[in-house]
């Protein structure tokens, strides 16, 4: 039975120097004070000339780059253990029509980069960087849209079409990502259409399923019998999901019933249930396990071995963060299984709502800091010597 313990394997890749600088980061990290402070301050110091502080910092440990090619370096170090690179244009949060197809430029870069790579299985996209939140909200709530919103949604389903279009072009599998909840079934529809397009023979388009949410295990049911009916296969993304706490003050805000789980255990079940529903159905399901949860992954070797699935099925794919829970990965690699890190890229700039949510997320979860922190300290096997990071 594969072990997550061995930090021989999972820190391989990282020199001493390097093993410090993640040691510092993650105890500041593991401060919910200073997370709370940083994400107020960062915008503000890096608008003053603190870039090279961040870059050198948060920056540098979860993120590939600022373009493409800066991400290559990455993508070649993690190619030397036999784990993938999963790249991800991380600008979100933008309302122009030159924005939305700047990132669709971005998206079709990703995967013309990624055609000719042995080392990059996936891309990735999120609907928010190439359509407007407002919309994507009245098109999940089904509210009437004028005229020209109408013209506007023809838009952003032609770009999401050419995205899996182009995917399917070059045999090259791409992620929706899962947002909120109030958007999410305009980016399920859009996931769905595009699935019965180019998902007959093999699986190119991929949905996320966030169980953060009580309600994503029956979804991913209704979407194998969706794909059964209308003859193709489904493409699962399973994941906890990053919007818990913003679900939670809507639904307050709002007067309506949450669509978090009541608490972790649940998410946990749920999870886990859905990983041994991807692997009983895997003759019709594509499964990328997206998570840092050591018992989930687990699960997962196990409900492959209960099959006689092989460690290298390429039908089944393990993914972490870059940055984040290296002990999973790099042991995983070592045994032969398929593993993908995501690497996001993007001006500072532009990425700091994702380095704010890692961090935050880091916070949260109960155990993540502390875990990560005792495995580089078991590592080096004496006291870390104190080289002072600053984290604003």
């Amino acid at each position: 039975m594969i072990s997550f313990e061995n930090t021989e394997i999972a820190f391989k890749a990282k020199s001493n120097t390097e093993l410090k600088k993640s040691y510092w980061l993650f105890k500041l990290i593991g401060n919910p004070l200073l997370v709370k402070f940083g994400a107020k301050v960062t915008p503000l110091a890096l608008s003053i000339g603190f870039k090279g502080l961040i870059k050198n910092t948060i920056f540098k440990q979860f993120v590939g780059g600022e373009d493409i090619n800066d991400c290559e370096k990455t993508i070649q170090e993690l190619g030397k253990y036999n784990i993938g690179t999963i790249l991800d244009y991380s600008v979100e949060g933008k309302e122009s029509e030159a924005d939305f197809d700047h990132c669709l430029t971005e998206t079709l870069d990703t995967i013309k980069k990624a055609k000719n790579h042995a080392h990059i299985p996936f891309c990735v996209f999120k609907v928010t960087g190439l359509a407007r939140f407002e919309l994507l909200r009245k098109v999940t709530a089904q509210e009437n849209l004028s005229d020209s919103e109408k013209t506007e949604w023809e838009r952003v389903k032609q770009r999401v079409h050419t995205i899996c279009k182009a995917a399917a072009d070059a045999s090259q599998a791409i992620f929706f990502d899962a947002e909120e909840s109030w958007i999410q079934k305009a980016i399920d529809d859009l996931a769905n259409e595009n699935m019965a397009l180019f998902n007959k023979n093999k699986v190119i388009v991929y949905n996320t399923f966030q169980y953060y949410r009580h309600d994503r295990l029956q979804y991913l049911k209704d979407s194998l019998e969706l794909g059964k009916k209308n003859g193709y296969k489904v493409g699962a993304k399973l994941v906890r999901g990053a919007y818990m706490e913003k679900e939670r003050a809507r639904a307050i805000q709002m007067n309506y019933p949450s669509p978090i789980q009541k608490d972790k255990e649940s998410s946990d079940i749920d999870y886990n249930k859905a990983l041994e529903f991807c692997v009983e159905n895997i003759d019709n399901i594509a499964l990328c396990a997206g998570t840092h949860n050591e018992l989930s992954s687990l699960k997962l070797v196990e409900f492959m071995a209960a099959k006689k699935i092989a460690n290298d099925d390429k039908r089944i794919y393990f993914s972490q963060l870059l940055g984040m829970s290296d002990h999973i990965s790099y042991n995983l690699s070592q045994s032969n299984y398929n593993v993908a890190k995501y690497v996001p890229y993007g001006p500072v700039k532009e990425v700091l709502p994702y380095l704010i949510r890692r961090a935050q997320e880091n916070t949260s979860v109960k155990g993540q800091t502390g875990r990560e922190l005792g495995l580089i300290l078991k590592e080096k096997k004496q006291t870390v010597s104190i080289e002072i990071i600053f984290l604003v």
